[in-house]
């Protein structure tokens, strides 16, 4: 029987397999036809087997005799799904009726087969069951992606520094190396992240996760999936972020928010592409490209203690930086067309007819929020039916209580002056002003403790 490659559930990277029947040949003929297709395939010929198998290793589809020595398979599936992360499985039986039949449906039965069988009815089954579970995992990712601030077929703009990161990004896509994505806030780096999976050969899905938005607690949890009862509130199984990514690429925005414990977790995983849930002794193969993320210096970060070393090789084997609004000033008028058109359509609002001045004083601007900032002005402006002259002159004035224009400030005083203008003007709501700001309520907590603690010690000394 031919198979179809093409299809994503058909990955033997992907893909275990655990057939269990007391009949030898049946265990024969099936083991020989599914490693055609899966790279991992075993045989029991009982319960008890199949639990010894299954202790060393997870299996994504259970193929099961119902009627077995001793304990029955559909007994077997029944306590298996009470207590671990779950499988797909096919009952065949030879003595099956509409009673039967139900069992096996209430039991969680992907299929149900009577024997005797051909084998091409076996194997449309098997794809059947597994097109399903990757159909599952899809709609997963699907729920949870918010909706993309940018375009995925391409960045927007025709500045050399654009050129060149584009450049980049059509050349390492199609390999399988981790590349770590630099830039500060606002740049773009998931944009760029779903471009290298978009234009890669791989078939899964693009899963993104920001590292400093959860809970340390639940991070692991997150990543790798967790069994019935592995913690307070884990009432059922799930399957990990990495699961959902098998396949495919996993986008890690901010890691450098990761605490070192997890860190240590994550270089294993990637080092033995293999992953346990928590709470379980099983591990399961996942063949994920990794893609991460930071705005901040991870070497200054190794220095000080804060990221492992070693991780930090094994992500950056490529480096992109993305560079910042200010140093592509030429791509504005485009980015502010693009932005206008596609938001005037999401609001069901007329677009905003920006003048010559105004373009050429967005242009003069020093955008320490991005893209992002860029974005959120022109959303604003459609909303209020404003021009951004307004927002000009709020800035100029807030400049002024500081002396002046930026025009000699560094970097980290602009995002520190943005940063604390973006609180005031959210009343000092640290939730409502990180999401302004397009950063964790982590990120956001650890840069104002950092300018508190540096602040102290002037505080305390005595005027002179």
């Amino acid at each position: 029987m031919k198979m179809d490659s093409n299809k994503p559930a058909s990955n033997p990277m992907a893909v275990s397999v655990l057939v269990v029947d007391d009949e030898p040949g049946m265990c024969s003929f099936l083991n020989k036809a599914l490693k055609k297709k899966f790279a991992l395939v075993e045989t029991a010929g009982s319960v008890e087997e199949a639990e010894e198998l299954r202790k060393r290793c997870h299996f994504d589809l259970l193929i099961v005799d119902i009627k077995l020595p001793g304990r029955s398979g559909m007994e077997w599936h029944e306590a298996l799904q009470q207590t671990e992360r779950s499988s797909d499985v096919i009952f065949m039986t030879a003595y099956a009726d509409l009673e039967t039949a139900i069992q096996a449906l209430r039991a969680g039965a992907s299929d149900f087969i009577l024997k005797p069988f051909r084998l091409e009815q076996m194997m449309n089954a098997v794809d059947r069951c597994l097109e399903r579970r990757a159909m599952a995992r899809t709609n997963f990712v699907l729920q949870r992606e918010v909706e993309n601030t940018f375009p995925t077929t391409s960045m927007i703009g025709n500045s050399p520094a654009i050129h060149q990161v584009q450049e980049v990004i059509h050349r390492v896509a199609p390999t399988p190396s981790a590349v770590m994505i630099e830039g500060e806030s606002g740049t773009g780096k998931e944009l760029a992240a779903r471009m290298l999976h978009q234009f890669s050969t791989r078939r899964g899905a693009f899963v993104p996760i920001n590292c400093g938005a959860i809970s340390p607690d639940l991070l692991e949890a997150e990543l790798f999936g967790h069994t019935k009862g592995s913690f307070t509130g884990a009432t059922r199984a799930r399957d990990g972020l990495f699961n959902f990514a098998n396949g495919g690429t996993l986008f890690l925005d901010e890691v450098g928010e990761m605490p070192l414990l997890m860190q240590a977790k994550l270089l294993r995983a990637l080092e033995q592409k293999a992953v346990r849930p928590v709470g379980s002794e099983q591990e399961i193969s996942i063949d994920v490209r990794i893609i991460a993320a930071t705005n901040r210096q991870l070497k200054e970060e190794v220095a000080a203690g804060r990221f492992r070393e070693d991780l930090y090789y094994r992500l950056n084997v490529l480096s992109i930086t993305l560079p910042p609004l200010r140093d592509r000033r030429e791509d504005i008028p485009e980015l502010i067309h693009h932005f206008s058109n596609k938001l005037a359509r999401e609001l069901s609002l007329p677009a905003i007819p920006f003048s010559h001045d105004d373009l050429k004083e967005m242009q003069h601007y020093h955008w320490p929020g991005n893209i992002r900032e860029l974005k959120n002005l022109i959303e604003r402006c459609i909303l209020l039916g404003k021009l951004p002259a307004e927002y000009f002159r709020e800035q100029s004035a807030d400049e002024a209580k500081t002396g002046g224009s930026f025009a000699g400030w560094s970097m980290e005083a602009v995002e520190k002056h943005h940063i604390l203008l973006t609180l005031e003007q959210h009343k000092g709501n640290k939730s409502s002003a990180a999401r302004d700001l397009g950063v964790s309520r982590k990120t956001l907590d650890r840069k104002l403790s950092s300018w508190a603690a540096a602040a102290a010690p002037a505080e305390c000394e005595p005027s002179l």
